[in-house]
């Protein structure tokens, strides 16, 4: 009886109908062949013996397919046996063709694959063709990844064998394993990474959840990173890291997990905890890994890290939920002064809330011009006249009414919106300043504050020269307050504070004597004048340290050269002590609260039309 195939069999760049090896014919057995019954038509008989001369003929065609296939194709017996393979078997796993033939296809294998392999080849040698993945034992001991597929072999309706055509991936499978590791691993520290960690969070919550047990999840930030990049380079910075993943993984068993999420971030699991307070003994036992210096040539480190932590709950039951919280109580922990831990409460989530809220809030004030500037006078202490004004901002809510800068400055400066404020209030103030100017009032200094964030902005100098300029202020009529921690990089300061200098403006150290700076660097200042902190002032009268404090720095700053003005002056003893011992300059309640522009005009005309007065007197 003959058969007729009407299916292609697709094999390396060949498509072929039937196939003759080794004495067997090779039946596609993905396609159903129908039996050609004796036909009586001549015509039938006729195509038969066409077709099987055909074949017949074919045989060396499909001898030199088998032969130079680029896979692997390898003839198994019914018993298992190797009774033909193609040359490529020594290319690819370093037998040839006389150490294969007549063994066991089972020696091939890696032993983790050997159950499944011969499972699936019974399979096939039933009739039922397979494609399934192995891995065979090269002759010189590594492994070798194949594509199999695996296909009976029939003559007529006995099955003498299989066939199994092997493709090498071991490179494609390399390839994919890199692929995954580094969309799952840290590439620097060979640790997971956040996608890893969360996916294994969300596994270890489900399971935890199920069995009445809790899990905890800490996020750890590397104090002073920042710092050591900078000041030792980046290699230096990336060792650390790699000793920081080293210790961390003492603090964790099998349950737990470990990743580095991101810069100098790691971030840890704990599972099957059975109480909250367990909590506590993890934190201290992640500081205490830290306790050791770490050693970088001639260098000893010591290395703190802030720790924000979260505990699974009802409210937090999911992945995304729980690392949100922990962040938050990293955020907390590294404001209440870094080298801590904080444990999540609802309270933080709140405060956070509020945060957010805030932060959005004041996008939109300054969009909107929901922002104002108050002035406070400042005057000359033996005169009594007004001899210029500090700018204060305010924040006129639509909804809250006027908002303290106490309330809102410490979410500017830790969103960075200080930033855009900053330059908002030194171009209102500079206009505003000229205005009044142009209006034939007196001409006057106005006092503008600098954040940290805004002085460490590159263009500031370039910033202040575009304001004077557009504002056709007089750059003598503008003062600069500085912050003494805007001072901490002492070279940087100098650098920008010359500059400023050049272009003719008035340059203070505001709330002297609560920051860094030390007299020595003082002096190399290019500066015009100290503002008193108006802490030191509140208790001049009844605390002596106070007093002496204050009478120094007046004395000091007189020494230099320089002008001193006290602010947070609210009472006539105040004014006197400051008076007696030389004081230039006085700001604060006992003259005058901080203004709208409106009032504080009404206030310079009442000084201009009581001036003739007094000297008429």
């Amino acid at each position: 009886m003959a058969w007729r195939v009407q299916h292609p069999l697709a094999w390396g760049f060949c498509i072929i109908t039937f196939f003759i090896l080794a004495g067997f014919i090779y039946r596609n057995p993905w396609v159903r062949i129908n039996p050609v019954s004796n036909a009586s038509e001549p015509a039938s008989i006729e195509n038969q013996k066409a077709l099987e001369g055909s074949l017949t003929d074919s045989e060396p065609l499909f001898e030199s397919l088998f032969r130079h296939n680029p896979n692997v194709v390898c003839i198994i017996d019914g018993y298992g046996m190797i009774t033909k393979v193609n040359g490529n078997i020594e290319r690819i796993i370093g037998y040839n063709k006389r150490e294969l033939e007549n063994s066991h296809f089972y020696v091939l294998l890696c032993k983790e694959c050997v159950s499944n392999t011969l499972e699936r080849l019974s399979d096939a040698r039933k009739g039922d063709p397979q494609s399934f993945r192995t891995m065979l034992q090269h002759k010189e001991g590594y492994r070798v990844d194949l594509d199999i597929t695996a296909a009976p072999i029939q003559d007529g309706a006995e099955v003498n064998g299989v066939i199994v055509i092997g493709q090498d991936i071991t490179e494609r499978k390399r390839t994919e394993e890199q692929i995954r590791h580094m969309a799952y691993y840290d590439d620097m520290t060979g640790l997971p990474n956040r996608r890893l960690f969360m996916n294994r969070l969300n596994e270890s919550i489900t399971k935890a959840i199920s069995n009445n047990q809790l899990v905890a999840v800490f996020y750890l930030d590397i104090d002073r990173f920042k710092i050591i990049n900078e000041s030792f380079g980046h290699d230096y910075g990336d060792m650390l890291l790699l000793q920081l993943g080293e210790r961390f993984t003492r603090c964790i068993s099998e349950n737990d997990f470990l990743a580095r999420t991101e810069g100098d971030e790691f971030a840890l699991f704990f599972s099957g905890l059975a109480h909250p307070n367990q909590v506590i003994d993890l934190a201290k036992a992640i500081r205490q890994v830290l306790e050791e210096p770490f050693s970088f040539e001639q260098y000893q480190l010591h290395i703190t890290a802030s720790i924000g932590v979260a505990i699974l709950s009802q409210e937090e039951e999911d992945a995304a939920s729980l690392t949100k919280c922990a962040d938050i109580a990293l955020s907390l922990a590294k404001e209440k002064g870094k080298n801590n831990y904080q444990v999540f409460n609802t309270e933080m989530k709140t405060i956070s809330l509020k945060r957010l809220t805030m932060e959005n809030e004041l996008r939109k004030a300054i969009l909107q011009n929901e922002l104002i500037l108050h002035y406070q006078p400042q005057m000359d202490i033996i005169s009594g006249n007004i001899v210029g004004f500090e700018a204060l901002i305010r924040w006129s809510h639509p909804e809250k009414g006027m908002i303290s800068p106490m309330d809102f400055i410490p979410f500017a400066e830790e969103s960075g919106l200080i930033v855009p404020i900053g330059e908002w209030v030194l171009q209102e103030a500079c206009r505003q300043n000229k205005l009044w100017q142009e209006q034939g009032y007196p001409h006057m200094t106005v006092s503008v504050n600098i954040s940290t964030r805004q002085f460490l902005q590159p263009n500031l100098c370039a910033q202040v020269a575009d304001v004077l300029k557009s504002t056709g202020l007089d750059s003598s009529y503008l003062e600069l307050e500085i912050t003494e921690s805007s001072t901490m990089d002492v070279d940087y300061a100098i650098g920008v504070l010359l500059e400023l200098k050049e272009l003719g403006i008035k340059i203070s150290i505001d709330d002297f004597g609560t920051g860094y700076s030390s007299l020595s660097y003082l002096k190399r200042f290019p500066i015009d004048k100290l503002k008193i902190d108006q802490s030191f002032v509140r208790d001049i009268m009844t605390d002596p340290n106070d007093a002496a404090i204050v009478a120094s720095i007046i004395a000091m700053t007189r020494h230099m050269n320089l002008k001193v003005i006290a602010e947070g002056v609210e009472t006539e003893e105040q004014l006197g002590f400051l008076h007696l011992n030389n004081c230039n300059e006085i700001q604060g309640y006992f003259f005058s609260r901080p203004l709208p522009a409106e009032q504080l005009e009404m206030m310079l005309q009442h000084h201009q039309q009581a001036a003739p007065t007094q000297q008429g007197d």
